[in-house]
């Protein structure tokens, strides 16, 4: 498993808080030293804290569980949803659909639903109704697409979250904290570090910063899957 080095969370803008004006005291102890009014995060303590949560995201991986990528943060939806898509694991990277953990029977329904009519559009099944109608059915996918694509491959409660920004994303970890599922979360010099179970300090608005985070995960996911492990099992087997 490959992790980011302090020479990369460096260069990747990973040390940078925000104003001193805007911090929340629970970050004090991830805090290393303010800099012309900014705080600079002691960047070994974001490292070891990855790690923790780069270990816990692994074990999912191994037990074929579900993480979900939360992040609506306009700069960095589409690097985590690409990420996400790349470990084969759920992502929401529009808004937060209410419900989506402590009410997932309803929400799974229109998944079904969204699923259902997929798979009749690629069969085919669509063309007996007017092109109205037709319309009115795709723009119904176009919908769901936007509200729980990311989520349609989703057939239970997800083992964990993985959030990119705690300080936006309350009603997430409120719904996460209801259903008792753990949360892996970039927290910031303003955010709560309470709010995550495997809490990773961190300037969570670069670009760089986002990419890096999530790629990490990705690819330790990847490495610890299922399909990764008989592969390379098939592997040791075959040079014997």
């Amino acid at each position: 498993m490959k992790i980011p080095t302090i020479q990369e969370l460096l260069k990747a803008g990973a040390h940078f808080g925000h104003q001193s004006a805007n911090w929340n005291p629970k970050m004090e102890k991830f805090v290393f030293t303010k800099k012309e009014g900014v705080y600079i995060i002691d960047l070994q303590k974001t490292r070891d804290r990855l790690i923790k949560a780069l270990e816990f995201a692994s074990k999912i991986s191994k037990e074929e569980g579900k993480i979900i990528f939360v992040c609506t943060k306009r700069q960095g939806k589409d690097l985590v949803k690409k990420a996400a898509k790349s470990c084969k694991m759920p992502y929401v990277t529009e808004r937060w659909l209410g419900g989506t953990l402590t009410n997932f029977k309803t929400i799974h329904r229109q998944i079904e639903k969204l699923r259902d009519l997929e798979e009749k559009r690629e069969a085919g099944q669509l063309e007996k109704y007017t092109k109205y109608e037709r319309q009115l059915l795709k723009e119904e996918i176009e919908k769901l697409n936007h509200k729980i694509g990311g989520i349609k491959n989703l057939d239970k409660m997800p083992e964990a979250l993985f959030v990119f920004d705690t300080v936006n994303s309350q009603s997430t970890i409120k719904e996460a904290r209801a259903k008792k599922i753990p949360i892996i979360a970039l927290v910031d010099s303003n955010a709560n570090p309470e709010d995550a179970d495997y809490p990773i300090p961190s300037n969570d608005d670069a670009i760089k910063i986002i990419e890096l985070m999530a790629n990490t995960f990705a690819n330790a996911i990847k490495e610890n899957s299922k399909e990764t492990t008989e592969i390379k099992s098939d592997t040791v087997k075959s040079k014997k």
